[in-house]
């Protein structure tokens, strides 16, 4: 079975003491998904910050080429101009281009994010980016959000190949719940 660019390898039962998620004394269904070789990369970087991610993107312009990118409006269009590496683009952030791409995330359409945010400015569209921030966390995703966990994630290993992980299965989690409750 395929979600989006992730397969399901196996689905498997354990008792929440060998696995770290989910409540203790509850059983729960998990499944591994594999990132493939090539990764679906998300660009996003607050406007501050917009001048450093294109720096970063040129900097690591080989590695990137051969990778799937999309980001939000002006960054991705901004990413293309300047470096020439084509970046999908969505709506701008404040506009809901943090929820598109959090969408993509569920959907198994994005499975990397890069996002430079800016800390020291407040953002008007803060609850999209924690909630963009969530869900990365939700499905495993790999974020970095400076250019150093950028730089450590981008030359990792990983980024060569594939890699599997486990999550929860939500779908076998809400069959479940609406069972019980």
């Amino acid at each position: 079975m395929k979600i989006g660019h992730r397969n399901i390898v196996f689905l498997e039962r354990r008792p929440s003491r060998e696995c770290f998620i989910g409540r203790i004394g509850m059983s729960m269904d998990y499944v591994t998904l594999t990132i493939g070789k090539q990764k679906n990369i998300a660009l996003i970087a607050h406007d501050n910050k917009k001048t450093e991610m294109i720096e970063w993107c040129s900097r690591n312009k080989e590695i990137l080429k051969n990778h799937f990118l999309c980001g939000t409006g002006t960054t991705a269009k901004m990413i293309t101009e300047q470096t020439g590496l084509p970046v999908r683009g969505y709506n701008s952030g404040p506009l809901g281009g943090d929820q598109q791409i959090g969408a993509k995330v569920v959907e198994g359409r994005v499975d990397f994010i890069i996002f430079f945010s800016d800390p020291l400015t407040a953002q008007p569209h803060d609850p999209d980016v924690k909630a963009l921030l969530r869900i990365a966390q939700v499905y495993d995703i790999p974020i970095a959000n400076n250019k150093a966990t950028a730089d450590f994630l981008i030359t990792s290993s990983y980024m060569d190949g594939e890699y599997n992980h486990t999550v929860l299965n939500f779908k076998k989690n809400v069959e479940d719940r609406a069972h019980t409750l």
